[in-house]
């Protein structure tokens, strides 16, 4: 109870802080199947805070967002439902918004904000649209980019 006091917590991040604490596997499950069952643990609950926080407060994408989720221990099942559930397929509209915050600080190089929407998680198809709204953008072709890691 004192880690999920912290902050929510995924089952599988509280499995493995409980590991590294030394408790017996038979006991960390049985406490997460109590918690869970007492509402105090639900990975979709925690997942669908953490896209709405990351997506609205760093402005990251689907990919990016997927990654974490996954990293931290979520089903992909589950991860790509709470990400259908949240965020649009066409993100094109989170991507601009981030782009304008980039172009703000004062960087313009096309292939700088390429880089970093690319970094925040955005679908390629999203840069590209972007990066030829720039009126000194370079010619992109969609089909020399690929497709979007999964």
């Amino acid at each position: 109870m004192e880690l999920l006091g912290a902050r929510p917590h995924f089952r599988a991040e509280l499995q493995a802080k409980l590991g590294q604490r030394r408790f017996a596997p038979e006991e960390i499950e049985a406490a997460l199947d109590r918690l869970a069952a007492q509402g105090y643990l639900d990975d979709r609950a925690t997942a669908r805070r953490f896209v709405q926080a990351r997506s609205e407060g760093r402005g990251e994408g689907r990919h990016r967002l997927r990654g974490e989720l996954l990293k931290r221990g979520v089903a992909p099942g589950l991860a790509d439902e709470v990400l259908a559930e949240l965020l649009p397929e066409d993100d094109r509209a989170a991507a601009a918004e981030a782009a304008a915050r980039f172009l703000r600080s004062g960087r313009k190089s096309p292939d700088a904000l390429a880089r970093h929407l690319a970094r925040k998680g955005f679908s390629r198809r999203a840069i590209v649209a972007l990066l030829r709204e720039l009126p000194e953008g370079p010619e992109v072709d969609d089909a020399d980019l690929g497709p979007d890691p999964e």
